[in-house]
C-alpha cells in the first residue's frame, strides 16, 4: 500500500495548534493519536520518507507482526485523522521560537504555528561506500539481527566490518545462522578473545577491502574483495552510522550528541529534551529504536505534552481569574 491520506492543507488557516509534530511516522502518529486523544490541536509534518520504506516488513511487533511499514503507516494515519488531528504533507525546513510557542516553516514557505513542538524527524543511515549496498539496502542487506536476522537464517550471511562494534554484530548473526563470514574491510581486528570467540564458533574471517556486492535483479550473489577473491553469499549485515535529523532541533539552539552509533538528539525518558517546550521521540532520540519502541516512545511524550499543557492552561485560568477579580474590585 503506498497511498497518503492527508488533511488538505487550508492555506486561510492561522491559527494557533497545541502541538506541531514534525514527522509522520510511527513515533510521530503515535503521539498524535494520544494527543488527539485528549482533544488537543494537533497537525502532523509529514515528509513521507519513511526510513522502514524498503523493509518487505516491520517485525516485533505485537499484533502486527510482518506489516508492510507503508500499510502500518496508512492504518495509523487513519487513526490519527479519526481522531481529529491533521496530517499536512511536507518537509520541515525551518523552526523558530515566537513569544508564544513555535514557528515551522516548510519547504513550499508555509509557516504552521503550535505551543509546543514534538520532533518525530528519525534519523538518516550513513551506509559503506561498497557497490551495492544502497542497492541492496532493505531487502539482501540488513543491519538489525532483531529486524530481519529471522529473514536470513539458516543462509549465507557475510558481515562487513565497518566499525568496531563488528564483532558483537557477527555474534548475533552467528545465532541464527552456521554459515557466516566476517569481512574485516575497514574494522580492526578483533582482540585474542575475540578471535578464539570467532574460531570456536565457526566464524570465516576474511582480511582485506571489499570491493563491491555482486547483485543482479534475482538478488545478492558474492562479496569480491579489492584483489579479486569471491565469496558467495545470500545476504550482508552492515553498520551504518545513524545520524538523527537534527536540522531543526539546532535552529532552536540544540546541541546533539555524538555517541559510538553516531549522532542523536538528547532527551529525558519522557522525550523532553533540553530545549522548553521541545520534545523528541522515535530514532531523533534513540538510534536504536525499533518500530515499537518508536510508537511507544511517542505515547510517552504526547502524554507528557498533554500534561505539560494542562498545567499552562491551569496557571493561565488562575491568572485570568485574578485579572477579572481584580476588574471589578473584588
Amino acid at each position: 500500500m503506498t497511498s497518503r491520506t492527508t488533511t488538505p492543507p487550508d492555506p486561510s488557516d492561522q491559527r494557533r495548534h497545541d502541538v506541531v509534530v514534525v514527522g509522520g511516522g510511527a513515533a510521530g502518529l503515535s503521539a498524535a493519536v494520544t494527543l488527539a486523544r485528549s482533544l488537543r490541536d494537533v497537525v502532523v509534518i509529514d515528509a513521507g520518507e519513511p526510513r522502514n520504506a524498503p523493509a518487505e516488513g516491520a517485525h516485533n511487533l505485537l499484533g502486527r507482526e510482518g506489516v508492510a511499514p507503508l500499510e502500518l503507516l496508512a492504518a495509523g494515519r487513519e487513526e490519527a485523522l479519526g481522531y481529529g488531528a491533521q496530517i499536512r504533507p511536507g518537509r520541515a525546513t525551518a523552526a523558530r521560537r515566537s513569544s508564544d510557542g513555535f514557528e515551522v516553516t516548510l519547504a513550499d514557505g508555509a509557516t504552521v504555528t503550535g505551543r509546543r513542538l514534538l520532533l518525530a524527524t528519525g534519523l538518516v543511515d550513513e551506509l559503506p561506500d561498497v557497490p551495492g549496498v544502497r542497492e541492496l539496502w532493505g531487502s539482501h542487506v540488513l543491519h538489525c539481527p532483531y529486524c530481519h536476522g529471522y529473514e536470513v537464517r539458516g543462509r549465507r550471511i557475510g558481515v562487513l566490518g565497518t566499525s568496531p562494534n563488528v564483532l558483537h554484530q557477527t555474534l548475533l548473526l552467528r545465532q541464527l545462522s552456521s554459515d557466516v563470514t566476517l569481512f574485516l574491510h575497514e574494522a580492526p581486528e578483533p582482540d585474542d578473545e575475540g578471535w578464539e570467540q570467532l574460531a570456536a564458533l565457526g566464524v570465516r574471517v576474511v582480511v582485506g577491502r571489499v570491493r563491491e556486492l555482486v547483485h543482479d535483479g534475482d538478488g545478492l550473489h558474492a562479496v569480491v574483495l579489492d584483489d579479486g577473491h569471491t565469496f558467495p553469499v545470500d545476504a550482508v549485515a552492515v553498520q551504518p552510522r545513524f545520524v538523527a535529523r537534527s536540522e531543526l532541533y539546532e535552529q532552536l539552539g540544540g546541541t546533539p550528541t555524538e555517541n559510538p552509533m553516531g549522532r542523536h538528539l538528547t532527551t529525558d525518558p519522557t522525550g523532553a529534551t533540553d530545549l522548553e517546550g521541545v520534545w523528541a521521540a522515535g530514532n531523533a532520540g534513540d538510534l536504536s529504536a525499533m518500530v515499537g519502541a518508536s510508537a511507544a516512545q511517542g505515547v510517552m511524550a504526547g502524554a507528557v505534552i498533554n500534561a505539560d499543557l494542562v498545567m499552562a492552561d491551569a496557571r493561565a485560568a488562575v491568572r485570568e481569574r485574578a485579572e477579572r477579580a481584580r476588574a471589578v474590585g473584588v
